[in-house]
């Protein structure tokens, strides 16, 4: 539980640490007058003034935030301040901290490959350096015989009876052989811990093509390494190629909302990113880099949402007032961002309250620790 909450506090400080420093840096470039830079949301636990900018540690680690000289639309003759500034430099003073969360997250994805990544393989094609080749499970078919087993995603297959399993095309070719028999299965937990299960593959609702199946998706994987430049490619590649699958995701969960069809996946909070990081730490350091990676995206992608409070929100009266050829009332500005604020921590407490909800024995252990 401490290890959890350790690596937890640590992965996010550093991601909300580098979208704050985005627009820092941007405001300093452009000549803009940094009042304060924080971590955290006040109350203030501790801070330090430097060059005209108090740099503060806050109470509730839910994010940051940096405090910039007439960023309420005051001051506007003002060369220091924010409302002085042209369309462009607003803008991108606006839009840095996202930009960093997807340089960051490409980093982290190149410095990775460098060291090798958990990724499927394919024993044919492969490039890199391969190594640790297994059969991973991938998904699971909720009641399905595997689940009902006990098997879990991440779980490696080790034997299906007495076979040897190396290959994914092995296991499909036993299941596919021994339809109508129980077939007992050794896996290799994430702790290297072996455990072994009586499967009997079923006919499953939307998989009967395929006969019967113990209702898993497994891959070939393996760590991946690569050299310095090529792992740079792959990893501005693989950041970009992520940060358009997490754009569609949202994209869907937005539809669904809409239209009236509800979420189409889970939310997570800050509950649910704490018990998924405690479960990645357990994999290693490789899936941790992986884990901060996605993150980070997903903070970029959360706060360029065209929503009151968040970057896409003030983004998006920036382009109002461009359009416009003059800036919205600053007090209806500031009542609509206000407004936004107070909506976002109610949605932050409804779903924290879920994650509680839903993840089994997290009060035991929250107690536990205590």
């Amino acid at each position: 539980m401490l290890t959890t909450i350790i690596a937890f506090i640590i992965i996010l400080g550093v991601l909300v640490f580098v979208h704050e420093a985005g627009h820092f840096l941007a405001a300093k470039k452009a000549g803009v007058q940094v009042d304060e830079f924080g971590l955290g949301f006040p109350p203030k636990i501790w801070g330090f003034k430097r060059g005209g900018t108090l740099y503060s540690l806050n109470w509730i680690p839910l994010g940051g935030f940096v405090r910039l000289k007439g960023e309420d639309g005051s001051d506007r003759d003002d060369p220091k301040s924010f409302a002085y500034k042209s369309f462009g430099q607003r803008g991108l003073i606006l839009s840095a901290g996202v930009l960093m969360n997807i340089l960051l997250a490409a980093v982290i994805l190149s410095i990775g490959f460098m060291a090798g990544l958990p990724s499927a393989v394919d024993r044919q094609n492969q490039s890199g350096i391969v190594s640790d080749v297994g059969v991973q499970i991938v998904s699971l078919v909720g009641g399905s015989p595997a689940d009902l087993a006990g098997l879990v995603i991440g779980d490696r297959i080790l034997y299906l009876d007495q076979q040897e399993i190396t290959s994914q095309a092995q296991v499909t070719e036993y299941v596919q052989s021994h339809q109508n028999e129980e077939i007992i299965v050794r896996a290799q937990r994430s702790d290297k811990q072996v455990i072994e299960v009586k499967v009997k593959p079923e006919i499953l609702a939307g998989f009967s093509d395929h006969g019967k199946t113990m209702g898993v998706t497994i891959v070939d994987v393996g760590l991946v390494k690569y050299g310095f430049f090529e792992s740079l490619y792959r990893g501005f590649a693989g950041a970009f190629k992520m940060l358009w699958k997490i754009i569609l995701a949202f994209y869907t969960l937005l539809a669904g909302l809409i239209t009236g069809q509800g979420l189409a996946m889970q939310i997570s909070g800050p509950v649910g990113v704490a018990a998924m990081t405690g479960q990645v730490v357990d994999l290693g350091y490789r899936y941790v880099l992986q884990f901060a990676a996605v993150l980070s995206l997903n903070l970029a992608v959360i706060n360029f949402v065209p929503f009151p409070a968040l970057d896409g929100g003030r983004f998006l009266f920036l382009v109002i007032e461009k359009l416009r050829g003059k800036p919205v009332k600053q007090a209806v500005e500031n009542v609509i961002h206000n407004v936004g604020f107070g909506i976002l921590m109610i949605l932050i407490i409804v779903v924290t309250y879920n994650d509680v909800i839903s993840h089994s024995g997290l009060i035991d252990k929250i107690k536990g620790f205590f």
